[in-house]
C-alpha cells in the first residue's frame, strides 16, 4: 500500500491507496476535513431546502417534513458538519472517515452492476470539478463490459437555476453535461436528467440499472425511482435527505469544487475498491 509520504513520488492513479492513506490525502487537500465551503452558506442552504426552494431540492420530492434543524442534524450524521446551530462562521467540515466509508459503499454498487454487465447513466452538474471522476468511472465500467447510455444527446431545455436556457445536453466519455455558449455549465437543475430519461422512454429503451451522478442529475434519477449513487458537498443537503428517505442509494460527502486533478487518488481508491470486492 502507498503511504502518504509517497504522494509526490508515485502517480496517484497507479498507486494503491489504503483507507488511512486516502483519509490523510483528503484532509491535506481539503476534499474532506476542513473544506472551503463556508459554514454560513451551508446553513442557508439547509433553510432553503426546508422552505422548498427548487434550487436546493435537486428535483427530489420528500415524503417527510424537514425543518432546518432536522436537516442540520442529518448533515451532522451524514457529512460530519457541526450540529451546533450557533456556529455560523468560518469554513465547514466534512468527516473524512464518512467520505471513505461512502466511497466503499459506492464501490459495492458499482461492482454489482459490473458483475452483471449492466447499464448505466452518468451525469454531472459540476463539470469543472467532478467530470474527471465520472469519466474515469465510465471508462472503467465500459472496459468491464457495461453499457453506458447516452440518451437525448443534443436536446435543449431550461435550467431551474436562474431560468437560464441550458443549451445542449452533451456527453464526454459518455458522461452527460450541459453546454452553453461553448462552455460547460454548473447546474443544480433536474431538467437534464429528466430529458435523458424521457429520451430512453421515447426510444423504447429500458431504464438503467444504476445512475452515477451529482446535483440535479442524481436528484432527478432518484425521484424517478432509479438506483442512484452520487457525490455531494456539505452545502448541498438534498442527496443526503434523499438517502435518508430511501430515494438515493449512496451519497458521498466531499468538496465538489477543488482542482480536478486532486480527485485522482479518490478516483483510484474508488476503482481499486470496486476491483477488490470481486476478489
Amino acid at each position: 500500500m502507498t503511504s502518504s509520504a509517497a504522494w509526490g513520488s508515485i502517480g496517484p492513479m497507479t498507486a494503491e491507496w489504503s483507507p488511512q492513506a486516502l483519509r490523510e490525502y483528503l484532509v491535506a487537500h481539503r476534499i474532506a476535513g476542513t473544506v472551503a465551503t463556508p459554514r454560513r452558506d451551508s446553513l442557508a442552504k439547509y433553510r432553503r431546502l426546508a422552505a422548498g426552494d427548487p434550487q436546493c431540492l435537486f428535483g427530489l420530492r420528500f415524503g417527510g417534513h424537514w425543518t432546518a434543524d432536522d436537516v442540520l442534524a442529518l448533515m451532522a450524521r451524514k457529512c460530519g458538519v457541526s450540529s451546533d446551530p450557533s456556529q455560523q462562521d468560518g469554513p465547514d467540515f466534512i468527516d473524512p472517515d464518512l467520505t471513505v466509508d461512502r466511497l466503499q459503499a459506492m464501490a459495492a454498487r458499482l461492482r454489482e452492476v459490473a458483475t452483471r454487465r449492466g447499464t448505466l447513466l452518468l451525469g454531472t452538474g459540476h463539470p469543472a470539478g467532478l467530470l474527471t471522476v465520472h469519466s474515469a468511472v465510465s471508462r472503467h465500467l465500459r472496459a468491464a463490459g457495461c453499457q453506458v447510455l447516452t440518451p437525448a444527446a443534443g436536446s435543449r431545455g431550461t435550467l431551474v437555476d436562474g431560468n437560464r436556457e441550458f443549451g445542449e445536453l452533451r456527453y464526454f466519455d459518455r458522461v452527460a453535461v450541459v453546454s452553453a455558449n461553448a462552455g460547460l455549465v454548473h447546474t443544480h437543475a433536474p431538467g437534464p436528467m429528466e430529458a435523458m430519461l424521457a429520451g430512453l422512454r421515447d426510444t423504447g429503451q429500458p431504464m438503467p440499472d444504476l445512475v452515477v451522478a451529482d446535483h440535479g442529475f442524481a436528484g432527478a434519477a432518484g425521484a424517478a425511482g432509479l438506483t442512484t449513487v452520487g457525490f455531494a458537498d456539505c452545502n448541498d443537503p438534498a442527496l443526503f435527505v434523499g438517502e435518508a428517505e430511501g430515494l438515493i442509494d449512496v451519497s458521498v460527502p466531499l468538496d465538489d469544487n477543488v482542482q480536478p486533478d486532486l480527485y485522482e487518488p479518490l478516483t483510484a481508491f474508488l476503482l481499486q475498491e470496486l476491483e477488490d470486492l470481486g476478489q
